[in-house]
């Protein structure tokens, strides 16, 4: 029996996920998380397959990553059938005794007084560890925040799939010691509807109090390594800064460049990730039939600075960010929406596909930025080019967008919540 008493103030957490790596939206939340769990006293350690964290304070396991050969075998059979043979699920269930053995000693060498499981639970990219994960708990009482950025049913790819009984025990589980948190309305109205588990809502954040980063002489050269060989009004930087996947839909992003008829370069800052490399080809070619100029350079991004193995410099995003003169933003299903709150952060002006949670959970704080739904217009090309042609009033519209970033999705917005979750799980310090 666990002793369940008030622990909240200096605490050993455990982070857990398949990655905490790179750029992608999960693993930069986490960052945001963990930074203001320290500023409140606690020690943040690490689970996954794959992670930039400290070393000291990882527990890297290869068959946690959901790139792992087997783990991606047991993706690509139980998501292309209603079926899966009998191998696979003996197959899950070895891999899932694994983690749960190195899960129990990651938090027995750690000391882990609390675990977060960072979309672990909620899409199924990696099956055995979210089975893994939920049998410690249910087996342990473990106290365990489940943080939730997109739902597997909100994905058509797993729609179709063999591993029902599994999505039903685990992504997400229902289980007294778990508390469950979402990052828009939608989720939490949906986790309700569909599994009568009730949520905290926590919307993705930014250090908004944090002083802007100015450019320095290492970013000097960072435009003709993107690409670009001007500055505006001979030469514009479109950043796209997103995962190369069909929901983001960078169709729209380009069809927008070459109607500007501006001379342009459109960077995309991030690559595919988990999804296949099918879209890009498709990207690539729908770029050149337009005659548009579109640089793929995540190997030469990341969250820090620093040098390929080749040698060549490495960006951190928000070097980039500071040199382009427009975001696009044209995707149709986001969690949240953490290229958002960036192009806020940094002051850039943004186009934006009116996606659901924008529309629900965003807009409404009055946030002003060139909109279009679902397809690009005249009305849009008008607005992107008076935007861009008009200093005074970008300038006028990102301060105004800052000024609601802070106040609605600052650290300190997060600090709250954070110590309510906290006091949820182990009760009020004496």
């Amino acid at each position: 029996m666990r002793d369940s008493s008030p622990r909240h103030i200096g605490g050993r957490i455990g982070f857990v996920s398949t990655r905490f790596a790179g750029t992608d939206g999960v693993s930069l939340e986490v960052r945001k998380w963990a930074e203001v769990l320290e500023r409140l006293g606690h020690t943040c350690f690490y689970f996954a397959g794959s992670s930039d964290r400290p070393v000291e304070r990882s527990r890297i396991v290869p068959e946690a990553l959901f790139m792992h050969p087997d783990v991606r075998m047991i993706y690509e059979v139980v998501f292309s059938n209603h079926v899966r043979p009998p191998e696979v699920t003996r197959r899950i269930h070895e891999l899932k005794e694994h983690l749960k053995t190195r899960l129990a000693a990651f938090v027995r060498d750690f000391g882990i007084e609390l675990l977060i499981a960072e979309n672990a639970l909620t899409i199924p990219m990696n099956i055995p560890l979210g089975l893994a994960l939920t049998e410690f708990t249910a087996e342990t009482g473990f106290p365990t925040i489940a943080h939730h950025h997109d739902f597997y049913w909100e994905r058509q790819r797993y729609l179709v799939n063999g591993v029902s009984d599994y999505l039903a025990m685990a992504f997400p589980p229902r289980l007294p010691s778990i508390h469950h948190v979402v990052i828009n309305s939608l989720a939490a109205a949906q986790l309700s509807l569909r599994t009568g588990v009730s949520a905290m809502l926590i919307p993705n954040v930014m250090d908004f109090d944090r002083l802007l980063p100015s450019p320095d002489e290492y970013v000097r050269d960072v435009r003709a390594a993107l690409g670009v060989l001007g500055f505006p009004p001979e030469e514009w930087l479109f950043l796209q800064p997103t995962r190369v996947v069909q929901r983001k839909g960078i169709e729209h992003a380009i069809q927008l460049t070459r109607r500007l008829g501006l001379k342009a370069t459109l960077v995309i800052s991030h690559a595919s990730g988990d999804e296949l490399d099918d879209y890009e080809q498709r990207v690539r070619d729908y770029a050149e039939l337009l005659g548009v100029r579109v640089n793929f350079v995540s190997d030469i991004i990341r969250h820090e600075r620093g040098l390929t193995k080749d040698g060549w410099k490495i960006y951190a995003l928000e070097d980039v960010y500071l040199q382009s003169d427009l975001v696009t933003y044209p995707s149709s299903i986001e969690g949240f929406g953490n290229a958002f709150l960036e192009a806020a952060y940094f002051q850039k002006p943004i186009v934006v596909n009116n996606y659901s949670i924008f529309d629900l959970d965003i807009k409404p704080k009055g946030f002003r930025v060139i909109e279009f739904d679902g397809y690009i217009t005249d009305e849009t090309v008008r607005q992107t080019l008076s935007v861009l042609e008009n200093p005074a009033l970008a300038q006028e519209m990102t301060a105004h967008n800052y000024e609601l970033g802070r106040r609605y999705y600052s650290y300190a917005m997060l600090e709250r919540h954070l110590q309510t979750l906290l006091s949820d799980c182990f009760g009020e310090s004496p």
